[in-house]
């Protein structure tokens, strides 16, 4: 008898239950995607500079990315960020991928010193880093070179890069190296046939969190470029801005030309980007 008045109970606690864990996972989603549905929003409304607070559009219109395109130049500021990106990943993955071997596999002088000053920069606030960056890359005349921005871009994406594969390096066995030198394999083929293949998901993780470093920065690319034919796609989002008003349609239009492909992008690859980052923490 008493089995049967419990039973009750425990189906109303269990509904009760996953009704509030729905509730708590649908307020995570609104409050998550409410600020993209009002960029996606906001960018196709007509009246979006006297939109106000309404949830929904009066409209739709294309004519906010046809002033992004025509007037504001965004054409060429994607091709700047595509470039940039671009150079940042190829450049980074691979110094870093050997730095990750020598630090991992080699036992050298200052290796331990070599790997505190990793974690050390990581901890270096961007913005600190913005002058004494400017003044090298003056000396050095590659200010306005998008070549200068991506070697910015590629300093400040190696000590996460070299961090990480570095784990998933110490994690492959020496005995398979071993094994295919004694196959008769050299250095080069070994590395191209087994050892690549296996850190492959970790070098996929450290290109992705390099291309958003490249493709979302701000500061630098504001800083250093001079002409606004070298300015990126985020750099190019700030001209909408004025100094009385602020035209919402375009800036709408240009962030989300910026952010959508970058969202596709992550979903596709998030399976890959969360294993190799926990692959990559196994083992230090």
């Amino acid at each position: 008898m008493s089995s049967l008045q419990s039973h009750p109970k425990g189906a109303a606690d269990s509904a009760v239950r996953r009704l509030g864990l729905g509730a708590a996972v649908a307020a995570l989603l609104v409050f998550t995607l409410f600020p993209v549905y009002w960029m996606v929003s906001t960018a196709f409304d007509p009246k979006a500079l006297t939109r106000g607070s309404d949830l929904l559009p009066s409209g739709v219109t294309f004519d906010h990315f046809q002033l992004v395109f025509e007037r504001g130049n965004f054409g060429t500021y994607l091709l700047n960020s595509v470039i940039v990106g671009g150079a940042t990943i190829l450049a980074a993955a691979l110094l870093s991928l050997f730095a990750a071997i020598a630090v991992a596999r080699f036992r050298f002088r200052f290796r331990t010193s070599v790997l505190i000053m990793i974690l050390i920069v990581q901890m270096v606030p961007l913005e600190a880093l913005v002058i004494p960056l400017f003044i090298q890359m003056r000396d050095y005349d590659m200010l306005n070179s998008l070549l200068g921005l991506s070697v910015v871009y590629i300093a400040l994406s190696l000590p996460f890069a070299i961090w990480t594969l570095r784990g998933f390096v110490a994690t492959v066995p020496k005995e398979v190296e071993e094994a295919a030198y004694i196959d008769g394999a050299s250095w080069p083929r070994m590395f191209w046939s087994v050892l690549l293949p296996l850190v492959a998901p970790g070098l996929v993780a450290t290109s992705i969190f390099a291309f958003i470093t490249a493709w979302n920065e701000f500061v630098f690319a504001y800083t250093f470029m001079k002409g606004s034919d070298k300015y990126t796609a985020a750099v190019g989002i700030y001209q909408f801005f004025g100094e009385n008003s602020t035209a919402w349609g375009p800036v709408m239009a240009s962030s989300m030309l910026v952010t959508v492909p970058v969202m596709i992008f992550f979903v596709v690859v998030h399976r890959k980007l969360g294993s190799g980052l926990a692959a990559g923490a196994v083992k230090g």
